[in-house]
């Protein structure tokens, strides 16, 4: 039923778009553009109404320029529920010529030219059969951008998302037919929003295949140098080496900031006051640091894995050797100072929640010593309430007894006050002998 309705509405349209081509009248392509995007608006009206396998009976069964024309009008999901329901020779047709939506995604082959990598911007499927890369770089890849770029080189390019949920066991993987797959975390380090994203590595045929769906400032700084450094690579296992040595390189200038960070708190928390707002303030500063710290402790651990998996394989050349030991030096290095930075953290959250105790108790203490203070009074208030002191004080006039009365209980209170300080000094002066006596001891 859904063929009959959408060849019925292919041959309307050229029928109509035929008459309106061959009359005469003004602003004639004008009105041949309107035509054509209400026409392309029904068709797509329709499309949405059906399934992914509705879609693909149609797609099979239309000629080829009808089947590209309805492909044109598909959403990217939709794309990507109908591609793996296609014959591969039908998807690779309806790919070839599609552009990429340069919002979402971005493709980028690297040839090797001399001795530095070209960085070649796909913007056609089809600029892919003409190239010789030693590196594919997919960024945010559609799934139906994923199974093309696969189905040209003879893999299968997986979602890096789906790496993440893998055992440590099952990242670093050999293929039946030789491809190397890694899936790796690299840390994307913003402020407030700190994160590690997944990225997955094919090494496949010579070549290098990277799928994330983030963009990463590894990424663009291996760019960079592979175009303005001559013999900065020659492989694409130098390629894959440098990305894992840029992301230590990156880990490490995230630990210096936390450094930087933790520093600033920690003169905040030995200065002599706290507020309880400065408290929670430096709590969530700490908190944050010792999250990122963790994720780079994280990403390292992972990161040194790879190389060790990669190792075992025997992939590598002798100088490749000397820079996976180097980067496994490097590795080494950043986990003392992710070591030493949770002990500091730690240290520094408890000072800070001393701090927090140490505000308690005085407002307790405060408390306490008004309870002392007005507890003498309140005795001698409840006496003044009681009938016979209004009989023992019926000859004096009122303002003069309750007026002495008042004035009675604030000298009660006063020295009250002055006994406590009195006690107070006496134990400071006690406590500052005792530490000259230990002094003068030592």
């Amino acid at each position: 039923m859904s063929l009959e309705k959408i060849s019925a509405i292919l041959d309307k349209q050229r029928l109509i778009e035929n008459m309106v081509h061959s009359q005469a009248m003004p602003k004639h392509e004008l009105v041949e553009d309107v035509v054509h995007r209400q026409h392309l608006a029904e068709l797509q009206n329709l499309l949405v109404k059906l399934d992914a396998e509705e879609i693909a009976h149609v797609l099979t069964a239309l000629d080829v320029a009808d089947a590209r024309m309805l492909w044109q009008q598909l959403t990217t999901s939709q794309e990507a529920q109908v591609m793996p329901l296609l014959d591969a020779d039908l998807g690779h047709m309806l790919l070839e010529n599609k552009e990429i939506d340069s919002f979402n995604s971005q493709i980028h082959a690297f040839e090797l030219v001399g001795d530095r990598l070209q960085q070649i911007g796909i913007n056609n499927r089809k600029e892919l059969d003409n190239i010789k890369p030693v590196w594919i770089d997919l960024l945010n890849p559609s799934k139906a951008e994923r199974h093309y770029v696969g189905v040209t080189y003879g893999l299968e390019l997986p979602d890096p998302e789906d790496g993440t949920d893998l055992e440590v066991t099952s990242r670093f993987r050999i293929e039946e037919d030789g491809d190397i797959v890694l899936h790796a975390n690299f840390l994307l380090d913003k402020s407030g929003d700190s994160r590690s994203v997944p990225v997955t590595f094919i090494l496949h045929q010579g070549i290098l295949f990277s799928v994330r769906n983030e963009d990463l400032p590894v990424f663009r700084l291996q760019r960079l140098r592979a175009r303005t450094q001559p013999g900065y690579v020659s492989d694409c296992l130098d390629v894959l080496l440098d990305l894992y040595g840029a992301d230590v390189e990156y880990s490490a200038d995230s630990l210096e900031d936390i450094y930087g960070t933790l520093g600033k708190v920690g003169r905040q928390v030995l200065s002599e006051t706290i507020s309880d707002t400065e408290a929670a303030r430096i709590l969530s500063d700490i908190a944050e640091e010792e999250d990122l710290n963790g994720r780079i402790r994280s990403n390292i651990l992972d990161t040194q894995r790879a190389l060790s998996f990669m190792l075992r394989c025997k992939l590598f050349s002798a100088s490749q050797v000397d820079d996976v030991k180097q980067i496994m030096r490097n590795i080494e290095s950043l986990n003392s100072h992710t070591a030493f930075l949770f002990d500091k953290i730690n240290f520094l959250m408890d000072a800070t929640i001393g701090f927090i105790n140490i505000n308690q108790n005085r407002r307790v203490t405060q408390l306490t010593v008004f309870g002392v203070v007005f507890m003498p009074i309140n005795i001698f208030a409840g006496i003044g309430g009681m009938s016979e002191f209004s009989m023992m004080t019926h000859n004096i006039p009122w303002p003069i007894a309750y007026g002495a009365f008042v004035v009675t209980m604030g000298l009660i209170g006063w020295g009250t006050y002055l006994g406590l300080r009195h006690l107070e000094t006496r134990k400071l002066k006690q406590a500052s002998k005792q530490v000259l006596l230990d002094r003068d001891n030592a």
